[in-house]
């Protein structure tokens, strides 16, 4: 049955609202596919601002992937804003794609991907407009199956009551699955309805359904277990890994946004995963092991998406991009290949020790030269050994000399607050070693126009990582010792004009906390925290900490928890987790031990160059580590 455009409704509305161009669609390198000629329908929903969604590369890799397929069809959808929310309300306009404008409750799935808790009330409100029941029991066959995805989607319990279900990991071959099992349910006539097709997604062991998991808890308020209900559905649900990374070269044709957006450039993402073991860092051990793209196609995406696209700059992406066992041979073969033209290169935040001059001027030789990015991440040499993060303050020092002798003029350092153990002395100490990098700036450059700018960011405890334990650090704390950080920075006038200081205060990081590591109880909080208008949650201007703090004294409270036994309590070995059942690889002993080794201060070395430290995903997963170098060259092509 064809599903007409609802643009002829929704074009009369863009004018009164702001940024209508991010709502028309028509972007290069968009697809818009023939209704009736599709067997599968995907919408694929990445949940905060097209600003924000659109560059997003998981969800622009899925797109084309299911878009290649001829019987299937895939179109994007985004949060909209509230100004067109009202709207659409008083207009009857549902959630639509941006692609066909087609709603998205006639497809099939609506696939979302979850980078943050944050995005979780607007969820509900694409859910809300789409005319899709809010909770995941009261959806009969007629509405599309809901399935979250995403480094958020690691512990989905609390949106377990408006998920159907959730895939762990790698997407690609994921959602190619996905696709089949529809499609023959679909071509068998739909046996069994919605919960046989449920039922099928399941008893692959990939896919997590979670009305098939019951839960119960102790008389104290814990999590008593998780266990299936039915038979056909496993005990434990495990991540997706994708292993060669070359056979999936994609996007092949990266979107290219009409509004302005977060990243106005084309990204390769040169290898996934990460065993450097910093102990806050979910990514990096959620996506274990390492799998490097090769050099050759590494090259040819950049070729072909430059082709397709016509961007100007190319990010190489990765969680320590300059870890790439050949990051000097891609650097130079691309810089010596787009020499000439304005095609620059970037990397994102790039660890002290993996830093060196020569691939800084490779990245810089055909583009601007912008300022450096660190991370640090602790201010001291005790925090960084309980993180894990093994920078000394001499390796930085050293680094930032270098690069300010070599005409560099400003260095960007991020750090977290709130980490565990930690202590006011801790995070002076980030003041100290900005101080540093000026005295040491000034002397290498020999002038005085040297900027430093420090970026704090709140901790939150993660699950699958070594801190799922810790107790987080209340918001009261958190601003206290930024406040003392500022005074501190400040003392030194002559210092302190050369450096800048961003942070946000902990009360966001707090409610991130809690949408973490919660557990169904949650989702109570977050339907009446949207009810209340609750939007945009990841934006400053649209968060508010009250009305989340109301909404779980109220929610939780009665239930015998409240946000404190959900946030700054730390957990003990045996407690059972939210997130038991659902498998990462990382075995449950070695996360404790880790633990226990950062209370004592004790660093763990990156697995890719030493002996295997037994944390459980290659034995686990059927996967290894695949790592170069190859010895091959990145030829250049010509004529550019």
């Amino acid at each position: 049955m064809s599903v007409e455009s609802v643009f002829p409704k929704l074009e009369s509305l863009l004018p009164k609202v702001a940024k209508p161009v991010q709502y028309v669609g028509g972007e290069l390198n968009a697809t818009v596919k023939d209704w009736d000629s599709a067997t599968v329908r995907w919408a694929l929903m990445y949940p905060d601002a097209y600003e924000v969604g659109l560059p997003n590369q998981g969800v622009m890799i899925l797109y084309e992937i299911l878009n290649e397929l001829p019987d299937v069809l895939a179109e994007r959808t985004y949060a909209v804003w509230p100004d067109l929310e009202k709207l659409m309300r008083e207009h009857d306009v549902p959630q639509f794609t941006v692609d066909g404008h087609r709603p998205v409750g006639a497809f099939d799935m609506l696939g979302v991907s979850f980078a943050t808790e944050l995005g979780y009330t607007n969820l509900l409100t694409a859910l809300d407009l789409a005319g899709i029941p809010l909770r995941a029991a009261d959806r009969t066959e007629d509405h599309p199956v809901v399935l979250a995805g995403g480094h958020s989607a690691f512990n989905p319990e609390p949106m377990a009551d408006y998920l159907d279900a959730v895939v762990l990991g790698d997407g690609e071959e994921a959602v190619l699955d996905i696709t089949e099992v529809i499609r023959t349910w679909k071509a068998q006539g739909r046996p069994g309805g919605r919960i046989e097709l449920l039922t099928r997604l399941a008893e692959r062991g990939n896919v997590y359904i979670p009305r098939f998991y019951d839960v119960g808890y102790t008389p104290e308020g814990e999590l008593a277990y998780t266990k299936p209900n039915r038979d056909r559905v496993p005990e434990r649900v495990a991540k997706r890994t994708t292993m060669d990374l070359d056979a999936w070269p994609y996007p092949k044709q990266p979107l290219v946004p009409l509004a302005e957006s977060v990243h106005e450039r084309m990204s390769v993402e040169i290898f996934r995963g990460c065993t450097r073991g910093c102990r806050f860092c979910q990514a990096g051990m959620i996506t274990r092991p390492v799998r490097e793209r090769s050099i050759e196609g590494i090259g040819e995406m950049v070729r072909k998406g430059l082709d397709a696209s016509g961007f100007e700059e190319v990010g190489l992406l990765s969680l320590s991009s300059a870890d790439h066992s050949e990051i000097a041979q891609v650097t130079k073969g691309l810089a010596d290949r787009y020499e000439g033209t304005n095609t620059g290169l970037s990397l994102p935040s790039t660890r002290v020790d993996a830093f060196n001059v020569d691939l800084a001027n490779e990245l810089s030789r055909n583009g601007r030269r912008s300022g450096l990015t660190f991370a640090p991440e602790g201010g001291s040499e005790r925090i960084r050994r309980v993180i894990n993060k093994m920078v000394s303050e001499e390796d930085l020092i050293r680094t930032v000399s270098t690069a300010f002798a070599n005409g560099w003029r400003q260095v960007k350092l991020y750090f977290m607050c709130g980490l565990p153990t930690e202590t006011d002395e801790d995070v002076l100490q980030i003041a100290h070693m900005a101080k540093e990098v000026i005295r040491a700036g000034r002397k290498a450059a020999g002038r005085n126009d040297i900027r430093c700018t420090i970026s704090i960011g709140g901790f939150v405890p993660k699950p699958h990582t070594p801190f799922q334990w810790a107790a987080q650090c209340d918001p009261e704390t958190v601003d206290n010792r930024l406040r003392k950080l500022r005074a501190e920075i400040n003392a030194d006038r002559g210092l302190a004009r050369n450096i800048g200081m961003r942070y946000h205060d902990g009360k966001p990081s707090l409610i991130e906390g809690l949408l973490s590591r919660g557990d169904r109880r949650v989702g109570r909080v977050i339907e009446r925290v949207w009810r209340e208008g609750g939007r945009f949650d990841g934006w400053g201007e649209h968060f508010s900490f009250d009305r989340w703090v109301t909404a779980a004294k109220a929610e939780l409270e009665p239930l015998g928890v409240d946000l404190d036994w959900f946030t700054t309590r730390e957990r003990g070995e045996n407690e059972v987790l939210p997130w038991d059942h659902l498998d990462s690889g990382l075995d449950r002993q070695w996360l404790w031990d880790d633990w226990q080794d950062a209370l004592d201060e004790q660093e763990l070395d990156d697995c890719r160059w030493t002996p295997c430290f037994d944390c459980g995903v290659c034995p686990t997963m059927g996967t290894t580590i695949e790592v170069g170098p190859t010895g091959k060259k990145l030829l250049p092509l010509t004529p550019v």
